[in-house]
């Protein structure tokens, strides 16, 4: 099962509270308190976000944290890359010499091709959108039109008992 990890579900959530007021700075401690995750999780994960880029931090007394940059300008694919590191569904889906079978696999090129499908996706969402700022669009490419019928179409297959 590909799933992201729930530090990463609470950098999102820890985002998300950033980006609904871009221009207040905001503590840790106050970040824990609105979001219910323990302190210690969110100053590591404030620390990662940081190196990645997508907070800032101000010390002081008027010090904290705020977003980098808009909320429309941070991906989903950014947020997980700073987490988790780049999306990989295998091994070879980041580039080729990560596997020991590469050179007489059949099946590598449509793995890379569903990981580049899934990352342009991740790409496609915003904070905004994951935080609930700007709505998310809701589009019907004609591959998910083709599913639906696909499933719509398709008799129903009992196996015989």
């Amino acid at each position: 099962m590909v799933r992201i990890s729930r530090l990463t579900d609470y950098a999102t959530v820890l985002l998300a509270v950033l980006a609904a007021q871009p221009e207040r700075v905001q503590t840790a401690t106050a970040l824990a308190e609105q979001t219910h995750i323990a302190a210690p999780t969110v100053s590591k994960l404030l620390k990662q976000l940081q190196r990645a880029g997508l907070v800032t931090s101000t010390r002081g007394l008027r010090g904290g944290y705020q977003l980098a940059r808009p909320a429309t300008q941070i991906s989903a694919a950014a947020i997980l890359d700073a987490l988790e590191g780049p999306l990989a569904l295998t091994d070879c889906s980041v580039g080729h010499g990560q596997c020991g079978i590469e050179q007489s696999c059949r099946v590598g090129h449509v793995w890379q091709r569903l990981n580049l499908a899934i990352r342009r996706s991740l790409f496609d969402v915003s904070l905004a959108q994951l935080a609930g700022i700007e709505p998310f669009p809701v589009r019907l490419s004609a591959l998910e039109r083709g599913l639906k019928a696909a499933v719509i179409s398709a008799p129903l297959r009992i196996p015989n008992a």
